[in-house]
């Protein structure tokens, strides 16, 4: 069974975009324009998750998740924004954000926050013989428990939960101190030693742990 997402976007393009990259991954996307769309969808039917902008022409996305929150609506929701003030951001996870994007972003981005958010009530992901949980970042090989360093369980968390999926090396340099392409070389490396993840370059387009 699809998992129904409500995806909230007043740019048309961008929500185009995102939608048409959730259902590639088998997610049940219902896209919306303005808030008291948002709100029709959400009475109509049950969601596991919302993708909600904050400014739409005619209602603040807070606003919004604020009347759902007080309507004993408590369906996960992320914030997609160009807001990037600290009061935005604060009044989100205030009102129950689950998390908070900040515009420009890659779309890919956005899937490995959904895919994330669904692994977290999802079972532990078992890879050969790996076995991940997520809302843990606990890595085990053999039933061992596997120690990583800060860099690599990043990393880990990225690939793990996004198996099969290809990602930019932008959103990897993210898990780095001071990113490189030779530093991500060199972490990468690292956690395939530590691990024996079979992680594939794909040249010009990004890397990708693929589907055992």
């Amino acid at each position: 069974m699809k998992k129904e997402i409500l995806l909230l976007e007043d740019d048309i393009d961008l929500a185009e975009t995102l939608k048409e990259l959730l259902e590639s991954q088998s997610y049940a996307v219902d896209m919306v324009h303005s808030g008291e769309g948002a709100i029709d969808a959400s009475y109509e039917k049950k969601y596991q998750l919302y993708i909600f902008d904050i400014n739409v022409g005619d209602m603040n996305g807070l606003e919004l998740l604020e009347s759902l929150r007080g309507a004993d609506d408590t369906t996960p929701a992320i914030f997609i924004s160009a807001l990037i003030d600290m009061n935005s951001i604060a009044k989100a996870f205030a009102i129950g954000a689950e998390d908070y994007i900040k515009k420009p972003f890659f779309p890919e981005e956005l899937l490995i926050r959904v895919n994330a958010k669904f692994l977290q009530i999802n079972s532990d992901i078992e890879y050969e013989n790996l076995r991940y949980i997520p809302d843990k970042k606990e890595l085990y090989i053999d039933d061992k428990y596997i120690s990583l360093g800060e860099v690599q369980e990043c990393l880990c968390d990225i690939f793990m939960t996004n198996i099969g999926n290809v990602l930019d090396k932008s959103i990897l340099m993210d898990c780095l101190v001071q990113p490189s392409d030779t530093a991500l070389r060199v972490a990468l490396n690292k956690l395939k030693q530590l691990t024996s993840l079979p992680i594939r370059n794909i040249r010009g387009v990004g890397y990708i742990l693929e589907k055992s």
